[in-house]
Order: C-alpha cells, then sequence, then structure tokens
C-alpha cells in the first residue's frame, strides 16, 4: 500500500538546482523533494507520496489524517520506517 502522508514544511532549500526541505509528520522528520509544490513556504502542510510532496493541504485537514494514520500504525510504520510518535 502507498500512503500520502501530511507533514508540515519545516525548512527549505537547494540540492543540486533541486527544490527540497525538511518535513515534519508530527515528530519524524524527513527530507522531501518539494517541486511539485512550488508554492510551499516553511510552515505549509504537504501531502508527501515516495519522498516528494504533491499537493498543499491546510492544517486542520493534515492533523485529522495524522489521526486516522496513527489509528493504522503498521501501514504508516510501512511507508516512514517508523511508526508516528
Amino acid at each position: 500500500m502507498c500512503l500520502g502522508i501530511p507533514g508540515r514544511v519545516v525548512e527549505i532549500h537547494d540540492d543540486a538546482g533541486l527544490r527540497m526541505g525538511t518535513v515534519d509528520f508530527g515528530g519524524i522528520r524527513r527530507e522531501v523533494c518539494l517541486s511539485c509544490t512550488p508554492e510551499a513556504e516553511v510552515g505549509s502542510y504537504v501531502i508527501v507520496h515516495v519522498g516528494f510532496a504533491i499537493t498543499l493541504v491546510d492544517e486542520t485537514e493534515a492533523r485529522r489524517t495524522l489521526d486516522v494514520l496513527r489509528a493504522m500504525a503498521g501501514a504508516v510504520e510501512g511507508e516512514l520506517g517508523e511508526p508516528l510518535p
């Protein structure tokens, strides 16, 4: 199963011409490609699928989705490599 997981952008930087960022998934941080979401800024919430931010989402929806995903702990751990805190 492939999930799109919401997270908050905490840092944006350039990596060899590619727009990248650090995204926080409720305590787990991962490096994410932001090239598909050029409007994302620090503090924005994005949906991340296989390392790419694919769309923006509002904070309320992001939190609600994270709560649902916490209830599906095994699926999230398979995507992120560790459970959500």
